[in-house]
């Protein structure tokens, strides 16, 4: 299931995965703030503070090119944490991330200075849906054992452990790597509104774990984690609610020992518009008190990276005035989005989608500036409720 060789047309998997002497080597050689790298794991691997993700886009060829030339040029020079989803433009961005990776490490850039991400559990098409996805699920996913229509839920994501082992395997050749170091789960719940109980899910995600797990053990993979879209940010009785104490169980569980799973991060969408990530204690820690994701995420071990930083382009264009306030010296809004996000304590990689090289470029001036200090970084939140309260006063 975990071996196979990649196929005669395409180039060899590259060896290695990121390791704490090649990123730390990565970081000193970048000639950005050090602050602008966090530490991940007990292998205290530095991680850049901004991450390249491809989620956006349309699927065509000059999309491709554009990713391909600017996740190159950034992990090339400074940001060394790429991710790309099986799913994301019918697979194209995931292959357009490997071609980037090939071409940094042909000009130089060490394998083991990087942390390649991939993501699964919603269906992968290769070059588009099908016009019968009930024909085309009975042929290509039952008849191959990689799924029943019972474990399949809208988007369509389907979550089974022998998909998710399918999907791990495409990640990796499509993104090239013969280890990946870090593979998602993204947003199982879906699948709770057709379940009886949570219960059921954690029932179902611990075999998927235990695939994981297996993955690690035969040299694949080096941490897994979940990817959320709306589970962390509701309240604690919200029928989508996801517990990470409760995850971190289920993997402890998958693997067989408390101290041996590998389950590593969690990711949401956290941005200056979407807080809740930072603001919302809904999270029961196991170590008697009730915590924001943020903070539970850390108290438990988890990496915890930020996606949709810039809210799918809407904050280049509308944000509140208290980012300009405090972040009048950087030149652009996505700077100061990107800053927000990055400044947050507890966050380590803000994630932000960039096909075209300008962009990059602007994340990597952002990059030679410190995050902002944590008093700095409150202020703003204080700021805003005084701001809040003089408008309420003004109304009374």
């Amino acid at each position: 299931m975990f071996g196979r060789s990649p196929s005669k047309d395409l180039p060899e998997l590259i060896p290695g995965h990121a390791s704490h002497e090649g990123t730390q080597a990565y970081a000193a050689d970048s000639g950005l703030a050090e602050a602008h790298f966090s530490d991940f794991g007990k292998e205290a691997l530095k991680l850049s503070s901004l991450g390249l993700g491809t989620d956006f886009g349309e699927a065509t060829d000059a999309i491709d090119a554009g990713y391909r030339e600017a996740l190159a040029h950034g992990l090339k020079n400074g940001l060394n944490v790429v991710e790309a989803g099986i799913s994301y433009r019918f697979g194209r961005s995931a292959q357009a991330a490997g071609a980037a990776i090939r071409d940094a490490v042909a000009d130089g850039v060490a394998r083991e200075g990087l942390f390649v991400v991939a993501k699964g559990g919603f269906m992968a098409f290769p070059g588009g849906p099908p016009e019968d996805l009930g024909t085309w699920f009975k042929n290509n996913i039952v008849k191959k054992g990689l799924g029943t229509p019972e474990e399949l839920a809208e988007g369509p994501h389907l979550l089974s452990a022998a998909y998710i082992a399918w999907q791990l395997e495409q990640s990796r050749q499509a993104l090239g790597v013969e280890t990946l170091d870090a593979f998602l789960i993204d947003q199982s719940e879906v699948h709770i509104p057709h379940m009886e109980t949570k219960e059921d899910l954690n029932t179902r995600l611990q075999k998927v774990y235990a695939v994981l797990e297996m993955a690690v053990q035969a040299g694949n993979l080096r941490s897994y984690g979940l990817a959320t879209w709306k589970s962390c940010r509701v309240p604690t009785n919200d029928p989508m609610f996801q517990s990470l104490t409760s995850q971190v169980a289920t993997a402890e569980n998958a693997a067989g020992d408390p101290q041996s799973h590998h389950m590593r991060l969690v990711t949401m969408p956290y941005n200056v518009n979407m807080l809740e990530g930072f603001t919302r204690f809904n999270q029961a820690t196991g170590q008697g008190n009730v915590a924001s994701t943020v903070q539970t995420a850390y108290q438990l071990g988890l990496y915890f990276i930020g996606t949709h930083t810039l809210m799918g382009g809407q904050l280049l264009h509308e944000q509140p005035p208290i980012l300009r306030q405090t972040m009048g010296n950087l030149r652009t809004n996505a700077q100061r989005a990107m800053q927000f996000s990055r400044s947050t304590p507890g966050v380590g990689t803000a994630m932000v989608a960039m096909a075209d090289k300008a962009h990059v470029d602007e994340a990597l001036e952002l990059a030679r500036y410190d995050p902002l200090a944590r008093k700095t970084f409150l202020k703003m939140f204080e700021q805003a409720e005084d701001d809040d309260s003089g408008e309420e006063a003004a109304e009374g």
